[in-house]
C-alpha cells in the first residue's frame, strides 16, 4: 500500500503497552551506570537512600504533572504540542529542533554505548567492539521500528518481561546469597552542590518515563488513561530501582558502590563469581535494548510533529498508514543517532559524553513543560474533563524547582559536552527567523 500523507496515527495504545514502554525506557541504563557516581558524593548509606527516595519523589510528581498535559491535549508531538500550544510555535520549533539533533539523538547513542559496552563483554569484538555493537543496534532497532509500531511494540513486550524478571531473580539472589557481610562505609560530608549533582545522576537514572507523553495521541481514552499508564510505570521503575540499590548495599556495601565502575556485574560476581557477572552482562544488554526500542519508538514522534506543522519539512511529517508509522521520521533520527554513536565512539567515552550533549538542554525545556501547566490552568474557562495534578499549584511548583537545581547542576558540572549540546541548540535560532510552524 502507497504513503498516505493524510494518515493519522491510530489509537492502538492500551494503558498497559503505555506502562510497559515507560519501564522499557527506563529501567535500561542508569542503574547500572549511576548509583557508583551517586554513592561518591553520598555521606553515609542513609543519605544515598535518602537520595534515591528522593529522586524517585521529583519522578512521581512530575509523572502525575505530564499525566494532566498528556490528559488534556493528545497528541503524538508530546511536549513539542505542549510547549507549542503554551508559549508560541517559535518556542516549540527551537524545542523541536533541540529534540531532534541534541535530546532523543543523544539518549538514543547513551543507550546503545552501554549495550555496546556490556555486549563486548558477552560477546568480546576486541577494542571497537562497543561501538561496532552500538551502530547495530541503532541500525537494527531503527529499521525494526520502520516497518511498524506494532512490531516494534511486541519486541517492547517481550523484552521487557524477561528484563524484570531477571531483575527481579538477581535482587532475590543478593539477599538469600551467603556473602561475606560488607564493612560500614567511610563517613564523608554530603555538600549541597555534591547533593545536586548526585540527583543529577539519580534523575537521569529515572529519567525517560516523560517519553510517554509522545504516544498520547496514540493511547485509546486518553483522557481516562493517560494518568493511570504514566503513573503505573513511574512506580513500579522507582520500586524496582530502590530493590536494586537495597541489593548493592547488602552485597558491597557503600564502599565498594564507590570503588566500582560496574556496579550490577561487581554485585553478581560476589555472588554468583564469574558466571553470574556474565548473566549480569546480558541482563543489562536486554535492558539497555528496550530502552534503546522505546527512545526510538517516542523520538520520531516529536520529528513527525514538527513536520506535520512546518510546510518546508512535510517529507518528515508524514504518518504511513501501512504499519502506522512516522517512517521518514524514524530514518532522519536514525541517521543523526548513527552518527552521535560514531563520534562518541572515536572519543572513546561514548556515554559520558552523550549524557553532558543531552542534560543541560533537555532540563531547561522540562523547566519550561513544567510551567506550561500553569499557562494552560489559566486559559480554563470551566467544565473540562481531563485528569487533574492534585495539590495544585504546589505540585507543579515543586517539580519546576527540582528542574531548575538539576539545570543548573548539569550546566556547573557537565563539562564541554554540556557547551557542545548548548551550542548545537544556539545553532537551530536561526529557524526562527526563516518560517514559523503553519496553524492547525
Amino acid at each position: 500500500m502507497p504513503e498516505n500523507v493524510s494518515a493519522v496515527p491510530r489509537k492502538d495504545l492500551t494503558p498497559v503497552d503505555v506502562s510497559i514502554m515507560v519501564v522499557g525506557i527506563v529501567l535500561g541504563i542508569g542503574i547500572f551506570k549511576t548509583p557508583s557516581l551517586v554513592a561518591r558524593y553520598a555521606g553515609d548509606e542513609t543519605v544515598f537512600v535518602s537520595l534515591w527516595l528522593l529522586g524517585g519523589l521529583i519522578t512521581v510528581i512530575g509523572s502525575v504533572c505530564y499525566a494532566e498535559l498528556g490528559s488534556a491535549r493528545p497528541d503524538a508531538g508530546g511536549e513539542y504540542a505542549f510547549l507549542r500550544e503554551a508559549y508560541g510555535s517559535k518556542v516549540a520549533l527551537l524545542f523541536a529542533w533541540a529534540r531532534c539533533t541534541v535530546i532523543q539523538p543523544g539518549a538514543i547513542a547513551a543507550a546503545a554505548f552501554v549495550m555496546g559496552d556490556y555486549a563486548n563483554v558477552v560477546r568480546p569484538l576486541g577494542a571497537p567492539g562497543p561501538g561496532i555493537y552500538a551502530l547495530a543496534s541503532v541500525v537494527v532497532f531503527t529499521l525494526v521500528n520502520h516497518v511498524g509500531t506494532t512490531p516494534g511494540k511486541l519486541v517492547q513486550k517481550a523484552v521487557e518481561v524477561i528484563v524484570v524478571l531477571s531483575m527481579l531473580g538477581i535482587v532475590v539472589s543478593a539477599f538469600v546469597a551467603r556473602v561475606p557481610e560488607p564493612g560500614a562505609g567511610t563517613p564523608q560530608t554530603t555538600s549541597w552542590g555534591g547533593a545536586g549533582l548526585a540527583m543529577m545522576f539519580i534523575l537521569l537514572t529515572y529519567g525517560g518515563w516523560n517519553e510517554a507523553a509522545y504516544l498520547s495521541g496514540e493511547l485509546q481514552d486518553a483522557r481516562r488513561n493517560m494518568a493511570r499508564a504514566l503513573v503505573v510505570g513511574v512506580l513500579v521503575v522507582v520500586a524496582v530501582s530502590l530493590a536494586i540499590n537495597f541489593a548493592y548495599l547488602h552485597v558491597l556495601g557503600l564502599d565498594g558502590i564507590r570503588d566500582s565502575e560496574a556496579v550490577g556485574a561487581a554485585m553478581m560476581r560476589v555472588v554468583a563469581g564469574d558466571t553470574g557477572a556474565t548473566v549480569m552482562s546480558v541482563v543489562i544488554v536486554l535492558s539497555t535494548l528496550t530502552t534503546l526500542n522505546g527512545l526510538i519508538i517516542t523520538g520520531a514522534r516529536s520529528s513527525y510533529a514538527l513536520g506535520r506543522d512546518v510546510g518546508a519539512l512535510r517529507s518528515v511529517g508524514t504518518w504511513r498508514r501501512q504499519g502506522s508509522t512516522p517512517a521518514n521520521a524514524l530514518l532522519l533520527q536514525g541517521a543523526v543517532s548513527a552518527v552521535l554513536v560514531v563520534f562518541g565512539a572515536f572519543t572513546r567515552t561514548g556515554f559520558r559524553t552523550m549524557v553532558a550533549y543531552t542534560s543541560p538542554v533537555f532540563w531547561f525545556f522540562m523547566l519550561l513543560v513544567a510551567l506550561s501547566l500553569y499557562v494552560f490552568r489559566r486559559r480554563e474557562t470551566g467544565g473540562e474533563s481531563h485528569y487533574r495534578v492534585p495539590l495544585y499549584p504546589v505540585t507543579p511548583a515543586l517539580f519546576a524547582l527540582s528542574c531548575l537545581w538539576v539545570l543548573c547542576s548539569s550546566l556547573l558540572d557537565a563539562g564541554r559536552g554540556s557547551v557542545v549540546g548548548v551550542a548545537v541548540l544556539l545553532a537551530g535560532t536561526p529557524l526562527l527567523f526563516l518560517r514559523a510552524p503553519r496553524p492547525r
